[in-house]
Parts: structure tokens; sequence; C-alpha cells
């Protein structure tokens, strides 16, 4: 009992180095701006809703909901894409028998060193000429190509799991490789599925640099560009809203991650193994 209390102690010591940031970011946003840069107090001297109430009048001519809803949108769309171009990749890795699949997997698992960047002029000359650039298909299109090697091989590790005899038995049963994947192995990946939204979501929540290079509407932009519209403002009080923001911009982050944490552990615990 006592060792077990100390290691929770422990834990909560760990912890409180790592949350503080959070906690300050949410009270910082109930401070006057010249508050926020003159004290390092924790709580604020005298807590206002002022930051809050300069966001209801909008950035930049816009409403600050549509920046919600934009990242929503390209952030469920990405982690959408993501799921299943990645599931039906992994399933033909690890389930399929076809010609060169070694050298093929070799190679997929060697793009997570290529540098994001490598292919940042490509991509842009690809989607200028489809003419959707300053649209949200720039952001999306690409996760329906599966080029997110490491969740192709949380996948695959994880369908290695999946006894073959499943899919015998589905064979027997009048199944082909095209039936077996949504009836039998797909089911069975939930943990995988999970993880790999959760971290999509959340990566394009916090995307700024992909984001920045294809919009350029205001009206399109999603949360890391409307925070850096408070870089070009001239008012010199807009650092409370801009913390009354980010503190915004977290909570459908933590609400997301609390509502799938136990598949998303799960997923990570069971991924590495072999049955």
């Amino acid at each position: 009992m006592i060792r077990r209390i100390g290691w929770h102690l422990l834990v909560l010591a760990l912890l409180v180095p790592l949350l503080y940031p959070i906690v300050w970011l949410a009270a910082a946003s109930f401070k006057p701006s010249g508050e926020i840069l003159q004290s390092l107090a924790l709580l604020p001297k005298r807590a206002i809703l002022d930051n809050y109430a300069y966001l209801a009048g909008g950035l930049a001519g816009v409403p600050v909901w549509r920046f919600f809803v934009n990242s929503i949108l390209v952030s469920a769309g990405c982690a959408a894409a993501n799921v299943v171009s990645c599931s039906l990749a992994g399933y033909a890795f690890a389930r399929l028998r076809f010609r060169l699949r070694g050298p093929l997997f070799a190679f997929m698992l060697a793009t997570i060193m290529l540098p994001t960047h490598a292919v940042l002029i490509p991509q842009y000359t690809i989607f200028q000429r489809l003419g959707t650039v300053d649209t949200f298909w720039p952001l999306i299109l690409p996760k329906l190509l599966a080029t997110d090697a490491f969740f192709v091989f949380l996948m695959v590790q994880f369908m290695r799991n999946i006894p073959r005899e499943l899919d015998e038995a589905a064979r027997l049963d009048g199944c082909g490789s095209i039936r077996i994947f949504p009836a039998v192995i797909l089911p069975l990946i939930r943990p995988a599925v999970v993880t790999t939204a959760i971290f999509t979501f959340i990566w394009t929540w916090n995307d700024f640099l992909s984001q920045l290079i294809y919009l350029s509407d205001p009206e399109k932009y999603t949360l890391p560009l409307a925070l850096r519209l408070f870089i070009d403002t001239t008012d010199p009080n807009a650092y409370g809203p801009m913390l009354a923001l980010s503190a915004l911009a977290l909570v459908p982050i933590l609400l997301f991650f609390a509502a799938f944490q136990r598949l998303l552990v799960e997923g990570f615990a069971t991924s590495g193994l072999k049955g």
C-alpha cells in the first residue's frame, strides 16, 4: 500500500512541470495584457473576461467560430482519410501475398526519414496545376495515399497479431480478400484505427506550415493561422486575447484525447506484440 502511494506521488510530482504551462495558459487568459508581461504569478490578481470578449468581435473581419469549423473540417477529413488509406495499405502488406512485397514495405518504411520540406515544392506545384490551392483539398488528399508510413507500420504490426486461421475460416465461408478486410480484420484492429485517428487529428490540428502554404483567404484560415494574425496586429493589448484563443484551441484536443484514451493506450500496448 505504501509503495503504491509513493508511486502515485512520484507520478504526480513528474506531472507538475508538464501541466504547469497549460495551467499558466488557462490562468493567463483571464489576466489583463499588462499583467501578463509584468507578473510571473500563476493566478491573476483580478480575473477579467475582456480577452474572450475581444475574440467575440472576430479577427480580420472573420468570426472566431469560423476558424474552429475550418480546423475541425481539415483535421477530421485528414483523420478519416488516413485511417482508410493506412488500414488498406497495412492490410495489403500484412495479409496479402504479392511480388516485391518485402522491398516495397522496406521502401515505405524508409520514407519515414524523408523530411516533409523535401516534398513541399513538388506537392505545391501539383496542386497549383490542379487549381486546388487556397482550398482544403491539398491538406486532405495526400492522406488518401497512405503517405504516413508510421501509421501503415502500426497497422501492419497490429494485423500480424491476428491469427490467420480467421482468414482461412472466412475463405471457407466464401469470402474473398476484399470481403475479409471489413468483415474480419477491421473490427479487430479498432485500437490501431483509433490511435491513427487521434494522432492524425492532433497533428493536423496543430499543423502550421502546410496550412500556411496552401491557405491564403482568411475565411479559410484554421486556428494556427488565426493565432498568427496576432503577430501582425497593431493592438498592443493583444497578448491576452491571443492566450485566450490558445486556451480555447486546446479544448477540442483535450476532449478528443480523453474520449479515446483507453483505446489509444491499448493500441500502443498491443501493436508491438506478436501472437
